[in-house]
């Protein structure tokens, strides 16, 4: 099963993509965590910017995947929850992607493809943080499934 993580920007400050390689080169050969990114969609002009951006995160998915969207009205996962499908997911053997908006979120129409929504909590999050986060998450949920003991909630 692999992870993958889709987010809107490239051009990341240098301590996102430390931030990311820390929790990436960690998770285990069974469930490597992958980064793919598309550009942000600028001044598409009349409100296009999150349909534009969409189209460029369609373009990346592959056939058959799991879509989790990132959504600030989702509902929160415990992370003990998140352990829980992704051992599930591990099961499913699919991919899973994880899609993060640009400035303006998630377009309606990839939130209507996700098949889950995951809500990072109520507050507002610069998706560049959400890409690291989002890896810390996955590995901290895989060292619950493997007895390691990272987590001690």
């Amino acid at each position: 099963m692999e992870l993958v993580v889709a987010g809107v920007g490239t051009r990341m400050p240098a301590w996102v993509a430390e931030g990311w390689q820390t929790y990436a080169r960690r998770m285990p050969p069974h469930a490597p965590l992958r980064l793919v990114e598309v550009p942000v969609a600028g001044k598409a002009g009349a409100g296009r910017e999150s349909a534009l951006e969409a189209e460029r995160l369609i373009g990346k998915l592959p056939e058959r995947a799991r879509i989790v969207a990132l959504e600030i009205t989702a509902r929160p996962w415990t992370t003990e929850k998140l352990a829980s499908r992704l051992e599930n997911w591990q099961l499913e053997g699919e991919p899973v992607w994880f899609l993060i908006g640009g400035a303006n979120g998630l377009d309606p129409q990839l939130l209507a493809r996700a098949h889950e929504r995951w809500s990072l909590g109520p507050a507002t999050l610069p998706h560049m943080l959400v890409r690291v986060l989002v890896a810390e998450q996955l590995y901290r949920a895989h060292t619950i499934l493997s007895g390691h003991p990272y987590h001690r909630a």
